[in-house]
């Protein structure tokens, strides 16, 4: 976050206009973390598991707690609950702990650009309604949750005029964000594959073309907070299926389908930031991807025929929601997991009401809230 910080200043960024949310464990050392936002000047609350059920329980709406899946990625959902909690926030972002910003970008000032372009970009499309986000690039990569199916696609990059961009897409150097298999299919057994990217990889901003699905990586997002209700980062890790590491993934499918409902655009490109992930077992990666791998090659399917007919984000999750909960998925490995993921949205578009109708104010740096 300091690296985040310096990028602000020295392109000229107010740092006023932050408040930065560290969602962490209760074994994580909290005060140093709320030590560090205050040496530098920024707003923000840091939120172990033990302060995220006291925030709950202090809203009376403790019957949502298991929303917010233990030790896993996923807890980001928290960070969405909190900006919707605070009606005065008008953007999200979400920054990973391995990620470092690009020198050469102004990280928060060009999110923030994004998300108010309006103008021609280029449009990306393929035959298998699937567009790879690294197709830029020479190396032949497809990203973490990309469908096996849907590659060796044709793609045809048009042009689209853009008016209305809800979420900015910054893409990622050095580790590419890839699933296990393709790892392995790398040579890399430590989690990070031998092939990097470059800034040379990426040649442009783009969206995906109406009809078209793209992996979503929330290690470097900016969102508008309408798209909230669209957007849960699902229960993953913390079931009984053992499914995980597809929240950021499966939330990607569903807003982008509310983007395609709602003529809105995912903006993908700059800002730049430099993946450092660190060294880990692949196979153990593997281990938390493969219960969800069916599935992943389906949900796209399902979701792309539902909600077209809403009128808001929030109706069209809640037709995703439903389909899913009601859905007979026996035919896949742990399909009964989408029911469950359905029944989780269904709550968690009932906790966002809940929130929406007891709005708080903005807080200053704390362990809490």
């Amino acid at each position: 976050m300091r690296a985040y910080f310096e990028n602000a200043r020295e392109h000229r960024f107010d740092l006023d206009r932050l408040f930065v949310l560290l969602v962490t464990e209760d074994f994580c050392d909290t005060q140093s973390m709320a030590a560090m936002l205050e040496d530098e000047g920024v707003e923000g609350a840091v939120f172990d598991e033990t302060a995220r059920e006291e925030w709950f329980d202090r809203r009376g709406l403790a019957e949502y707690t298991h929303l917010i899946p233990a030790a896993s990625h996923a807890q980001t959902s928290f960070g969405l609950l909190y900006l919707w909690a605070n009606e005065h926030f008008e953007y999200g972002m979400f920054i990973d702990d391995d990620t470092r910003p690009h020198p050469d970008h102004d990280f928060f000032g060009t999110h923030l650009e994004n998300l108010g372009h309006e103008g021609e970009l280029p449009a990306v499309e393929s035959d298998e309604q699937w567009v790879n986000v690294l197709y830029q690039a020479e190396n032949d990569l497809y990203p973490r949750g990309y469908p096996y199916a849907a590659m060796d696609e044709d793609v045809e990059v048009g042009s689209e005029y853009v008016e209305d961009v809800v979420a900015s897409q910054g893409l990622w150097t050095n580790v590419p964000d890839l699933d296990a298999v393709r790892i392995l299919m790398d040579g890399d057994l430590r989690g990070q594959a031998q092939t990097r990217t470059t800034a040379e990889d990426f040649d442009g901003d783009f969206v995906a073309a109406a009809g078209n699905y793209l992996t979503v990586c929330s290690m470097n997002l900016a969102f508008e907070r309408a798209v909230v209700p669209a957007f849960y980062q699902l229960p993953m890790d913390d079931n009984r299926w053992e499914v995980g590491r597809f929240d950021d993934i499966w939330s990607g499918l569903f807003l982008k389908r509310a983007c395609d409902v709602m003529d809105a655009q995912i903006h993908n490109g700059a800002p730049l930031c430099r993946h450092d992930k660190a060294p880990r077992s692949t196979f153990e990666d593997l281990q938390n991807e493969v219960a969800g791998l069916e599935l992943n090659e389906h949900l796209w399917e399902i979701v792309d025929g539902v909600g077209g007919d809403a009128e808001s984000y929030a109706g069209v999750c809640r037709a995703i929601a439903d389909e899913l909960a009601d859905g007979d998925y026996s035919d896949w490995t742990n399909g009964e997991f989408l029911n469950h993921c359905g029944e989780y949205m269904q709550d968690w578009l009932s906790c966002l009401d809940a929130l929406r109708s007891r709005p708080v104010q903005r807080q200053t740096v704390t362990t809490d809230d």
